[in-house]
């Protein structure tokens, strides 16, 4: 039956999610008294074949007043708008059931996607899982353009184009291009035919540098759309954006997800009819709609997600009062948190999702936890929330499907969710009730394992209230990162609560960040499909650029802008929008500063040309600095043009809240009237007979004190005690009057309580993890801030770790020898606004690029409570070679700056002077040294250092100021008790395994120096022996370790061996009494070369200590460094200094196999990645090409590397690069000579290889492992990493 009717004006949006699909309508009348709202499940075979056409259709008959047949085609001729968000997308992703697809790109790059920036996801974890990329099939197109210039340039060459003569081309962004390889239309053919051949019909095509000039990628999507490929995506297209890595995985994305997103929007077209009329949108993941036909797979990762923020940031947000809000969206399988501030919605453009990283614009959210379905563990002595997920199949055990305990267990165990408002849709007919029966029985069987372990009496009540107080101290944690990091202090915001889990936790989650105000909307259960009711259509464009921010060029970017706006406007046009007068746009420059690689987006403000102010302010609000006299770039000109909707105009939060206090109307009647029920909750350690409201029934005004629960049949409010909560007309206004933080009864009790132990292990890492942030946001080097090659951590008073961020393996265990020795030099030597800097192997340190900042923070009695300290590596420190890291250094003075132990900061005054003596002047008294190449570089990241320092001893001071130090004390001593314990406890494991007390191994260097260990575990006296004596003496090189690296690799392994998420401290190593030879390779006399010990000798101790204890086969035991650049000169003409320029990298390779042990199955070692004592980051091919005079020609996985076995090991890579320009250049290195061992029975892995090609004479030279060349333009180095060793016969892998 078809219904007439003269104009459509229902309008439906819809949140698909995982587990519910929410849906809103508005008959047309846009009272909000009329609006319809539904949630229904998002799977449902058995009713219904598609979540958003079922709630279509029940809208549809509850408004027409009709009864709609299931799955019939539904008339839509009444309906305005049909909007739409969607996980779809992101399942895909995660699921891996997208399109099959293939990527064709740049000759030498087919395994870019596979090794992606090379580290590893999770430091501690031997078995190394590394996301696999999501197309099918990847082919190499012999083509290939460069940058011509580069940014590094001590002349600053600008290139003009000759296509003639040079084959050189302006690209798009302004930046001139060499081709140095067309494409070949017939090979283009030959490639792709058997591709298509084999069924695949969607093509991703990323090649280098298509940002910019894009004519290559046009070349062959015309030869595929010929052989027949139907979608077809080009990374210069979905992504015009520098960086090759993440443009070529958002172009895969886009082709794996695009077909399917297609599909979807077709079936959804195809249950309705009568479309004509009607508009159906799609939220995009920047937080705008786009019509249907124009909806893509990469633009719809955060579809849902997105809903939400607009939805608060429409209905909360007062532009008047300006006060910024957090969203906390705390749902069944995720807990997403973002930021909205000045009135307009925070982007980012680079993202990794589902484990691809991903460039593209969207809303700056960040899934910080499991939700609602988190799963609670009692391990070690600690309680664990997530981050594993029962997500919603099987869900809670309260779901009836057999499920884990979970966070909504506790929560309904403890009274704090409400059966009687909550669906019946649990059990096999879903059809009942929460199960608390069974959520109670899982809870006390879990209690009584608790109290045997540790002795104790505890309650069920009291088990489950502690997994909650873990989950909302663990979710605080990321949440006051991820704003801080930008400059924003968290406890200037308000908390928004939305998200069916939202309510029971985010009043606690915002006390502990200090939040004093919270907002939950009426509609906070389906505030992301509200979002989506009231978004905004939006056009995104934007094209690169490369010009300087300068007054002459004001005009071109204006031009810029507007060429960019007439094409939003055609855009819109398409799509039916042609009210210009209703379109707002908003204009960006994406800046960064010259020779800085980290770029800020830059709205224009009412047309005014303010950037260089503006930017400068962003820069120093979120990096902590602005340069004064630095050229500004322009790398993107974007404009983001919205039609508005203008869909429901209400009143602000604050003015409805200053309504009702002028009015004098707050309800001060009894709320007894308003009360449904009583129900026992338990809060604060005690079962409360507390009032539960339904929020439909309360009058407009009502004031309600805590404790309380305000529920609906959607939602689930806690109110506690020290809070008031407000009813109004479109919000619950929640105000936190005191803290409830501080419980000296518990905290004083001479008995360690676990959940306080977890909660205070939490703290001590949230504040090493913030200075982390910290040094990156405010240091200027490349190594500290893209590579993330620092560690940060913090100290007791005797300088014991307490805890350490998971940085960089290497600095774990060696940074406490550092601070241990720097408090004895120092001993009541230091005042407040002391900060101490070292970086000398005598004293702790590992080599001498690695600087250590250190800080006492002192209590009120004046006395040091803890040290703060963050260890960098800096570019050069002077010596012999640019770059500090001489391959052949014989003396410790040629490495560079030696710093014992000196202030960095007397008084709170930073001694420059001082800096510059050590730095430069003094390493430059040495022959053939030179001092700090950039100073400047030093200076500014020591002082990023200090500012990382200062915000760990204020977040000691917060801390204090909610406990006391001697609780503080006793709960620091406890988790590393409780490290202690854990470790003793895998070690006699790990003897009851192998039913062996003593282990002994040994290696060698490459130039025949022997590591030897025998590990004794004496289990029954808890003695526990690592002995490296035999090991061979130092030598007259560079290999020598520091006896600081032999305790972080002895750290690092054990870590690694616990195979759970335990507290990195000091504990770790207590019980490891560690005997190392005076003078030999791993403890080495004063005044000895180092520099390779630390990234090459920690390596091949790592390998011992596993294989000794039959762990795991050889990994590749290198680092790979590699650097190259020239001095300082003068030019010749002028004589005018000339800054010369250092580039630095490690390479990654094979990590070895691993044996059956009492973890676990052995695993297969993973190809192309970094492992052990290192995980730091691979620089971007293009932006190597974009600031060094270099051609990236390979970076490929080295087949046939790997070492064989039951178990294999993983490939090594090569990494072939060329020089556009004479440079020194070295390579320092290992396994050259002795291969990675394999392990009872395994084959080795393969042994690595650096050769020179010298195109002068068209020879190959092998250079060895450890050399220098001066490499003239169009030489080449061809570095092969070596491959991880096989674990196990050969006979017994059916897959080798």
């Amino acid at each position: 039956m078809t219904i007439q009717h003269a104009q459509p004006k229902i309008r439906i949006a819809i949140d698909r999610g995982g587990t519910f699909t929410d849906c809103i309508a508005n008959p047309g009348t846009n009272d909000e008294k009329d609006d319809i709202v539904l949630k229904l499940l998002s799977v449902d075979p058995k009713n219904y074949s598609d979540a958003p056409l079922e709630g279509i259709r029940r809208i549809l008959e509850k408004i027409n007043n009709v009864e709609i047949k299931r799955n019939s085609k539904l008339d839509i001729s009444n309906v305005k708008s049909i909007r739409i968000g969607t996980t779809l997308a992101t399942n895909c992703a995660l699921e891996r059931n997208g399109e099959r697809c293939a990527l064709i790109t740049s000759k030498g790059f087919k395994d870019s996607l596979l090794i992606g920036d090379q580290t590893r996801p999770n430091i501690f974890d031997l078995n190394i899982k590394k996301i696999k990329p999501l197309y099918d099939i990847v082919v190499e197109c012999n083509e290939r353009i460069t940058l011509e210039d580069y940014s590094e340039d001590p002349y600053m060459v600008k290139s003009i184009p000759n296509a003639i003569k040079k084959n050189t081309f302006q690209g798009i962004s302004g930046e001139i291009i060499r081709v140095l390889q067309k494409p070949n239309p017939e090979e283009i053919y030959q490639i792709l035919k058997p591709i298509h051949d084999m069924g695949i019909e969607s093509l991703a095509i990323a090649f280098m540098h298509s940002y910019t000039f894009n004519k290559h990628e046009l070349i062959v999507r015309e030869i595929a759309r010929d052989i027949g490929f139907k979608h077809i995506t080009l990374s210069s297209e979905v992504s015009p954006m520098i960086k090759f890595l993440p443009r070529a995985n958002s172009t895969v994305v886009d082709a794996y997800l695009t077909p399917v997103i297609k599909k979807y929007r077709d079936d959804i077209s195809n249950g309705l009819m009568n479309v004509h009329n009607s508009n159906i949108q799609f939220m995009q993941s920047d937080g705008g709609l786009v019509d249907g036909s124009k909806f893509s797979g990469l633009k719809s990762i955060l579809s849902g997600p997105a809903g939400g923020v607009v939805g608060y940031s429409q209905t909360c947000y007062d532009p008047i009062k300006n006060k910024p809000l957090i969203g906390f969206d705390m749902g069944g399988t995720s807990t997403d948190v973002s930021r909205f501030g000045d009135g307009k919605l925070e982007h980012v453009f680079e993202t990794t999702t589902a484990g691809i990283l991903i460039q593209s614009p969207q809303l700056d959210i960040n899934t910080v936890a499991s939700g609602g379905s988190s799963k609670l563990f009692w391990e070690n002595g600690l309680f664990r929330v997530g981050p594993e997920s029962a997500a919603a199949d099987p869900g809670p055990a309260a779901y009836r499907k057999g499920g884990p305990l979970t966070i909504t267990d506790a929560n309904l165990f403890l009274g704090r969710l409400i059966p009687e408002f909550f669906p019946k849709i649990f059990g096999p007919n879903e059809n009942e009730s929460l199960d608390l029966e069974i959520t109670a029985k899982k809870f006390k069987s879990l209690t009584t394992v608790i109290n045997q372990d540790l002795n104790s009496n505890m309650t069920a009540e009291e088990v489950a209230y502690g997994f909650i107080q873990v989950a909302n101290a663990t979710m605080a944690r990321p949440i006051r990162a991820l704003t801080e990091s930008k400059g924003h202090i968290v406890s200037n915001h308000r908390l928004v609560s939305f998200g069916g889990a939202g309510g029971q936790h985010a009043i606690f989650v915002a006390e502990l960040l200090g939040i004093k105000e919270v907002l939950i909307h009426r509609y906070s259960s389906i505030l992301s499909a509200y979002g989506i009711f009231l978004a905004d259509v939006v056009e995104e464009i934007q094209e690169p650029c490369s010009l300087y921010l300068k007054d002459e060029n004001i005009e071109i970017l204006n031009e810029k802008f507007l060429d960019l706006m007439n094409t939003a406007i055609k855009n819109f046009s398409n799509q039916g929008i042609n009210d210009n007068n209703a379109v707002v746009f908003e204009k960006y420059l994406n800046l960064r500063y010259e020779g800085a690689e980290t770029a800020l987006m830059i709205n224009q403000i009412d047309n005014r040309w303010d950037f260089v102010e503006r930017f400068s302010q962003c820069h120093k609000r979120e990096f902590g600095f602005a340069f004064e006299n630095r050229n500004i770039i322009v790398d993107d000109v974007r404009v983001r043009a919205i039609a508005k909707s203008n869909i429901r105009n209400q009143e602000s939060i604050d003015t409805q809240l200053e309504n009702y206090k002028s009015n004098e109307s707050f309800k001060e009647t009894d709320i007894q009237n308003y009360v449904s029920f009583y129900k026992k909750v338990y809060l604060n350690n005690n079962w409360i007979n507390t009032p539960v409201f339904d929020i439909k029934n309360i009058p407009i005004g009502t004031k309600i004190d805590g404790p309380a629960i305000l529920a609906d049949n959607t939602q689930t409010n806690i109110i506690p005690s020290n809070s008031k909560a407000v009813i109004l007309n479109s919000q619950i206004f929640v105000e936190i009057l005191d803290s409830s933080l501080k419980n000296d009864s518990i905290q004083n009790s001479k008995e360690i309580d676990p959940i306080l132990l977890s909660i205070y292990g939490n703290r001590f890492m949230d504040i090493a993890e913030q200075m982390g942030v910290q040094l990156r946001k405010t240091s200027t080097s490349t190594n500290i801030k893209e590579r993330l090659d620092f560690s940060c951590a913090l100290f007791d008073p005797e300088g014991n770790l307490v805890a350490n961020a998971p940085h960089v393996p290497v600095h774990l265990g060696s940074m406490s020898t550092c601070i241990t020795a720097q408090t004895k030099i120092w001993k009541d030597k230091l005042r407040p606004g002391d900060v101490i800097f070292t970086n000398h192997p005598d004293v702790g340190g590992t080599h001498l690029p690695d600087i250590t900042v250190i800080s006492p923070a002192f209590g009120k009695d004046g006395k040091i409570m803890f040290y703060v300290a963050s260890r960098a590596h800096h570019a050069d420190i002077g010596g012999i070679l640019p770059g500090s890291v001489p391959p052949n250094s014989k003396e410790l003075y040629e490495e560079g700056a030696a710093i014992y132990s000196e202030l960095l900061v007397k008084g709170g005054k930073f001694q420059e002077d001082l800096v510059y003596q050590l730095f430069v002047e003094e390493p430059a008294k040495y022959p053939g040294c030179s001092g700090a190449r950039r100073i400047t570089d030093n200076i500014n990241d020591l002082k990023a250092q200090v500012a990382a320092n200062t915000k760990g001893i204020q977040l000691i001071d917060q801390m204090v100021s909610n406990s006391s130090y001697n609780i503080i004390l006793k709960y620091m001593n406890a988790i590393q008790a409780n490290a202690a314990s854990t470790i003793k406890k895998m070690l006699k494991q790990l003897s009851q395994h192998f039913n062996k007390d003593e282990f002994s191994g040994e290696d060698y260097m490459d130039d025949g120096s022997l590591i030897k260990l025998k590990v004794k575990l004496d289990i029954i006296n808890e003695k526990y022996t690592f002995d490296f004596t035999g090991t061979s003496p130092q030598i007259y090189g560079n290999t020598n370790a520091p006896i600081a690296i032999t305790y972080s690799a002895i750290l690092y392994c054990l870590r690694c061996l616990v195979g759970e998420d335990i507290p990195l401290n000091q504990g770790c190593l207590e019980p490891i009494n560690v005997i190392v030879p005076q003078n030999s390779i791993l403890c080495p006399g004063s005044g000895v070369a180092v520099v390779g010990g630390n990234v090459l000798t920690s390596q091949r101790v790592t390998d011992v200590i596993f294989k000794t204890l039959n762990v795991m086969a050889d990994s590749q035991g290198d680092c790979n460094n590699f650097t190259f650049g020239i001095g300082n000169s003068k030019h010749a003409k002028t004589g005018k200094a000339l800054h010369g320029f250092g580039y630095y990298e490690t390479i990654c390779g094979g990590s070895g196999a691993g044996s059956d042990s009492w973890r676990g199955p052995g695993w297969d070692g993973t190809s192309a990645v970094h492992t052990n004592m290192t995980n730091t980051r691979m620089t971007d091919p293009e932006i190597l090409e974009r600031r060094y005079p270099v051609i990236l020609r390979d970076f490929s996985i080295r087949k046939d590397s790997r070492g064989r076995g039951k178990f294999s090991g993983g490939n090594g890579v090569v990494r072939d690069i060329e020089f556009r320009t004479e440079v020194s250049a070295s390579i320092l290195s290992e396994r050259r000579v002795i291969p990675p061992h394999g392990l009872n029975g395994g084959e080795n892995g393969g042994r690595g290889e650096n050769m020179w090609f010298r195109k002068e004479s068209s020879s190959i030279v092998n250079i060895g492992g450890k050399n220098t060349f001066l490499a003239k333009p169009g030489d080449r180095i061809i570095i092969k990493t070596p491959g991880g060793a096989g674990y196990g016969n050969l006979e017994k892998n059916i897959n080798a």
